[in-house]
């Protein structure tokens, strides 16, 4: 193997000791090195004469280093020093980055396959979850170059953490049409439209798409091997675009995985679309559907309805194609409220209009957290039968002036020109704050403009949910009549929707005999549905790890080492808002033995 530059016990500036030389890449040398304060780092040093000018700033500064001092994420390698050294004459860059103990995602699935796509799941949120902040920093960043290589697992604790590492790709979204060498990319990774100079936060959630692709067949999708074309890129490129163009072929793997869950499959065909409008628009949207909060339709049957295609704007629709409230386990009572609130008017507004009755604009849902609100908003539209928009205050707000106030117009329009459609605004209390706080002028204008957009939605086709932890932070405006008219409480689930959670989550896992859902339903008083989620999926990795069955012993031994997500006087807090949005008496004037119970009668 070759060797670094560097030897072992070479000084960096009298601060940095090297270990050990790690490995060669395309933009830098890497090493293991011992700080003066005795911890351990990683070294990237940088010989200015082989960087391409791509790989500085308007400054002359190294990107690399100047995208790292504006991170500070868990799920991102942490930076820790940078400086410069003249090493036999010739000037370097170094960045000293905060040793992660640990090993890469690539070493890991060749010394072991995943055997759980729960944990397949967790490493891709976590990688996610890290794109989700570079693309969403006040000057975004695309990393380009998401592989196993660049994902390390720290196995510093008692859950592993995955963390991406090797930023030399990495470019400012402003900035990310300027050409550069895609020298030593693998580019079965790489975006189709990347090698056309286009990059995007949709380009590292397609190289997602491929990871999670490859963590669970072993290999990337429509993958060649073009090492003997390194010399002739655009042979290379030519040959994985030509690929590409035939059928997503998916192995046959449920033996493997106990958990296997052909969900995966369209939230992969998503992720893995050519066309990057069609792929997840977002790092959060891509773990709502691994999470299963949203239903992805699958992209091979679901056909785009053209505004030509609907000869009238019509609310009246049968219902939809997908499960509607029959997927949702429980909350039976709000069913039937909303079905007599809210789908009989969509349904049937002529008859409505002869008693005078208008059509409602909108119906806000609010609860605790996990409670479930994304998850019922699609089932709901698939009850009622119409399109369904999801969009969220990252993908809507902006920093630029007027630009929030255009999007959320576009939006508006695109769903009139598709209508009936629903529209789904997640976390609506970061797009719409209340105008009297200290909110920016620009966020007041997002209000303004929504509510101008708002006005007749409803003959308009459209139907607006919002969902919110935090319904006493929206600007009033927006819960006056004409707005968002209904208002829905997602408490936890009760007792008989604990008892169909676990019944739905254990469905198709190989349990053991005498499962007692009554039981688990009552040890499982305010946990909220994501935490029912939880359990079974905990329970199912403890009895993988058995090489056993899923039992009950197993399962009220995570209960009783689970505590509820949502803490009881938060919940309490929360019904005492719910109080107030009834015009209801405050839980604090509400006697012991009158107080409302969380969850449905």
């Amino acid at each position: 193997m070759s060797k670094g530059l560097l030897q072992k016990n070479f000084s960096i500036n009298e601060k940095y000791n090297v270990l050990m030389f790690i490995k060669h890449s395309a933009n830098a040398e890497t090493y293991r090195v011992k700080g003066a304060d005795g911890k351990l780092y990683v070294l990237k040093l940088f010989n200015y004469s082989k960087l391409q000018r791509s790989a500085f700033d308007e400054h002359n500064n190294v990107l690399e280093i100047e995208i790292l001092k504006s991170i500070n994420h868990s799920n991102v390698v942490q930076y820790h020093d940078s400086g410069e050294i003249i090493f036999e004459g010739k000037k370097y860059g170094f960045l000293i980055l905060a040793f992660i103990s640990g090993e890469t995602l690539a070493e890991r699935i060749s010394r072991e396959p995943f055997t759980s796509i729960y944990d397949i799941k967790q490493v891709i949120i976590g990688v996610l979850e890290g794109l989700q902040y570079v693309h969403t920093l006040k000057e975004p960043i695309i990393h380009n170059e998401i592989t196993p290589q660049n994902i390390m697992l720290d196995l510093s604790g008692n859950v592993q953490v995955p963390k991406i590492i090797d930023f030399g790709f990495a470019r400012s979204f402003h900035k990310s049409t300027r050409t550069y060498s895609r020298e030593g990319l693998n580019l079965n990774y790489v975006a189709s439209e990347c090698f056309n100079n286009l990059f995007s936060p949709q380009s590292d959630l397609y190289s997602v798409g491929v990871l999670f692709f490859h963590l669970l067949y072993g290999l990337p999708p429509w993958f060649r091997d073009v090492s003997k074309f390194i010399s002739d890129r655009t042979k290379a490129e030519d040959l994985i675009l030509d690929e590409r163009t035939k059928p997503l072929i998916f192995p046959v793997i449920s033996d493997k995985f106990i958990d296997y869950d052909e969900d995966v499959q369209k939230i992969l065909k998503k992720a893995l679309q050519q066309d990057s409008d069609e792929r997840f628009q977002s790092g959060e949207e891509f773990i709502q559907a691994l999470n299963g909060e949203i239903e992805i339709e699958d992209p091979d049957t679901t056909k785009k309805i053209k505004s030509d295609e609907i000869p009238e704007k019509k609310l009246k629709q049968k219902k939809g194609s997908g499960k509607g409230f029959d997927g949702i386990a429980g909350m039976e009572d709000l069913k039937a409220q909303l079905k007599l609130d809210v789908i009989d008017a969509l349904h049937n507004p002529e008859e409505y209009s002869k008693y005078g009755v208008t059509i409602p604009n909108g119906m806000l849902l609010y609860g605790p957290p996990g409670c479930g609100k994304t998850f019922f908003a699609k089932h709901f539209a698939e009850e009622v039968g119409f399109n369904f928009m999801l969009a969220t205050p990252s993908t809507l707000k902006s920093r630029f002036i007027n630009a929030t106030q255009e999007n959320i117009a576009k939006m508006f329009e695109e769903a009139e020109k598709n209508a009936p459609t629903i529209i789904f605004i997640d976390e609506i209390n970061e797009l719409l704050p209340n105008r009297d706080s200290d909110a920016h002028e620009m966020a007041k204008s997002a209000v303004n403009e929504m509510l101008a957009q708002m006005d007749r939605t409803g003959e308009k086709g459209i139907f607006i949910i919002g969902a919110t932890n935090y319904p006493d932070m929206i600007d009033p405006a927006m819960l006056r009549a004409g707005r968002l008219d209904k208002k829905f409480y997602l408490p936890p689930p009760d007792l008989n929707a604990r008892k169909s959670m676990f019944e739905m989550y254990l469905k198709n896992r190989p349990l053991d005999f005498g499962i007692d859902y009554e039981k688990l339903a009552n040890l499982t008083e305010n946990y909220v549905s994501s935490d029912i989620e939880f359990l079974v999926n905990e329970s199912s990795r403890e009895a993988l790890k058995n090489k056993s069955r899923i039992s009950m012993g197993i399962l009220e031994g995570t209960i009783k080492k689970t505590k509820p997500s949502v803490p009881l006087h938060e919940l309490q807090k929360y019904e005492s808002i719910r109080a107030k949005m009834n015009s209801e008496k405050s839980s604090d004037d509400i006697k012991p033995n009158e107080r409302n119970r969380i969850g449905f009668k």
